[in-house]
């Protein structure tokens, strides 16, 4: 098979983002009339253990990695959004794969000429992929992280025949009590307390109303109205952005109605419900933390390429630098300087795993005084220089 050729006319069909490498050499990169690099998150998938995966970034960035048996070759699908590119995606997708503030323009264009698709369809396109490239049938499902294709078929099963049986039978409903607990996991923003929820009531009788007079419609009309109430009476009371979820459940009725098979929407029912719950816990301050200390935190990881002070961290939350100090010292017993520091110093470790930026590249790009400073800060932190460090990752 001629791979680049797949490559170009795959991205020509659905002008979503390819890359095509040969032991961690690029033989094809959609990229390449874009933008004069390969994102972070790409290096990460190519020289990663994992044979075949599917990752997000953030909370809205996805990409697929497929290795093609028999050669090695590792084909890199995304990246891809569930949700229109805002400002604050760009800014998090230019802090993930360290992409200097030079390019933010000619990036933008980039990633807002890429299509809209959700993390079902994502899914069925990397499954397509794997059974091109390398002939058989993927397990889909079990490459999804939040639960196994089975399980998710067995939740979707009880959900139809309680559908069916409400339909035939116009039994009362007796949903109430189950959606009142579930928009509570899912504010929650725990996935794993939400599958355990999922499982424990897989084998209930959830009698629901008449609503259409096919069985297929009647599952897309309930479809519709639940992700509708999980976003209105759990992701944005849960603290999701409403535009944001607005969008969600605009593109999960848009899957939905293309959807063909009772199985399908029940299956899509458990990935939304895990979509938002994924959404709001990363939204969430860790356990234990206050709000502000939270709200510090984030705003510090996601400004590490810039020379950010404590006064900075203080504005951010319209506070006075002292009480930040006070903040930081009682919840983390940390000074703010030195979890900057910190922050700086995780993330060179990962450019200098996955990236070929140069010591002084890394240096400037986390705004350190000199290379030497960065070089002193980092050996006394871990123990070895950065190129040692280096090293020891190849």
């Amino acid at each position: 098979m001629n791979y680049i050729h797949f490559c170009e006319n795959y991205h020509c069909i659905c002008n979503l983002p390819l890359s095509l490498y040969d032991k961690g050499k690029i033989l094809y990169s959609s990229y390449a009339d874009f933008l004069p690099f390969e994102p972070l998150a790409v290096h990460r998938l190519v020289f990663g253990e994992k044979d075949w995966d599917f990752c997000v970034v953030g909370s809205t960035t996805m990409y697929g990695c497929i290795t093609v048996k028999g050669n090695g070759f590792r084909l890199i699908l995304g990246p891809a959004h569930n949700v229109p590119v805002t400002e604050s995606i760009l800014r998090d997708y230019m802090h993930e794969n360290a992409i200097p503030i030079s390019f933010r323009d000619t990036l933008t264009r980039f990633l807002q000429g890429i299509p809209m698709i959700s993390y079902h369809l994502f899914l069925r396109h990397l499954d397509f992929l794997h059974l091109c490239l390398n002939g058989e049938k993927s397990s889909l499902m079990e490459q999804f992280a939040w639960e196994p294709e089975e399980k998710i078929k067995g939740l979707a099963a009880s959900h139809v025949e309680a559908n069916v049986t409400a339909k035939e039978k116009q039994i009362l409903h007796n949903t109430y009590y189950y959606e009142q607990a579930l928009y509570e996991y899912i504010r929650a923003g725990s996935p794993a307390r939400l599958k355990a929820f999922l499982d424990s009531a897989s084998d209930l009788r959830l009698q629901e109303g008449n609503v259409a007079e096919t069985p297929l419609r009647q599952a897309k009309n309930i479809f519709i109205g639940a992700v509708t109430k999980i976003g209105m009476l759990a992701a944005i009371p849960g603290g999701l952005d409403v535009e944001e979820t607005y969008q969600l459940i605009d593109l999960y009725v848009r899957q939905c109605e293309r959807l063909t098979t009772l199985e399908e929407i029940g299956s899509l029912h458990y990935i939304s419900a895990m979509d938002f719950c994924k959404r709001i816990g990363d939204h969430l301050a860790p356990e234990g933390l206050s709000k502000e200390v939270s709200l510090c935190i984030s705003y510090i990881r996601s400004h590490t390429n810039e020379d950010i002070s404590i006064s900075h961290v203080a504005a951010h939350i319209g506070r006075s630098s002292s009480y930040v100090i006070k903040r930081f010292k009682e919840e983390l017993d940390i000074n703010v300087g030195a979890f900057i520091m910190r922050c700086k110093l995780e993330e060179a470790k990962s450019l200098l795993t996955y990236s070929d930026k140069s010591l002084a590249e890394i240096s400037s790009y986390l705004c350190f005084s000199s290379q030497s400073y960065f070089q002193n800060v980092f050996k006394k932190k871990f123990g070895i220089t950065p190129l040692q460090y280096r090293r020891q990752g190849t």
